[in-house]
């Protein structure tokens, strides 16, 4: 579904993204750990498109999308949750949720965020408070649920469980499952947490210094010695 061919991007005379190949699939979770500055955030605005890629090729189902602006990779079905979440703060959960369920008619966006509530009853019992009231974990929910209000096929998630306390990372975790179990929908999630990335990963990948060095299947990661890898 989602195929990187070669990247690279470059920071002034920095090389910061090394000639990065990949896929995602549906139904499967692949997992891109590496410590900080390695490029994992670099790497997701170049598929997003927010900065372009210096050379290299992106292809979403099949095409090439080097070109495409963010909101047209979005309108394909790819959705971005950034790390910090960057909910609006003064909106309420309601109308946060309602930002990204524009495109839909009152009916589809009744059906599209009664799924939302379903998988994040927080929200719904919040609906009406506003986004900066939230605690952290719950802002990240609602992060997530805004990006699933456009019925992504590719969920992007940039260190979902960064600044959350332990029982909101385990209901996100859920989450995430439930959605790959779905079949219909690749995700790529990028964490340092080391512990939930093999909870949940498919396949795993690790950066360093703007390269993957390592990859595999998520059920060898503690064999392979990933955690030594990423461990600060």
């Amino acid at each position: 579904m989602l195929q990187v061919t070669e990247l690279n991007q470059f920071y002034g005379g920095s090389h910061i993204l090394r000639g990065l190949s990949f896929s995602a699939q549906p139904g499967e979770i692949t997992c891109l750990l590496g410590r900080n500055g390695v490029g994992k955030t670099t790497l997701l605005k170049c598929l997003m498109g927010l900065i372009p890629a210096k050379s290299g090729e992106i292809r979403w189902q099949d095409n090439p999308i080097n070109a495409w602006k963010p909101h047209q990779r979005v309108r394909a079905g790819i959705a971005y949750v950034p790390q910090g979440r960057e909910i609006f703060p003064r909106l309420t959960v309601e109308e946060n949720l309602l930002m990204g369920l524009s495109r839909y008619r009152a009916a589809e966006a009744k059906t599209v965020s009664a799924e939302i509530y379903q998988l994040f009853p927080v929200l719904q019992a919040m609906k009406q408070r506003r986004g900066g009231d939230l605690s952290g974990g719950q802002q990240q929910q609602l992060a997530i649920g805004r990006a699933l209000a456009s019925r992504p096929q590719l969920l992007i998630l940039d260190e979902p469980t960064e600044g959350i306390q332990p029982s909101v990372i385990k209901e996100i975790g859920s989450v995430i499952r439930q959605l790959a179990r779905r079949g219909d929908m690749a995700i790529l999630l990028v964490e340092q947490f080391y512990d939930f990335a093999a909870e949940l990963a498919d396949q795993y990948m690790v950066m360093s210094r703007g390269e993957i060095v390592q990859r595999g299947r998520g059920v060898d990661m503690e064999v392979d010695g990933v955690r030594g890898l990423v461990a600060i």
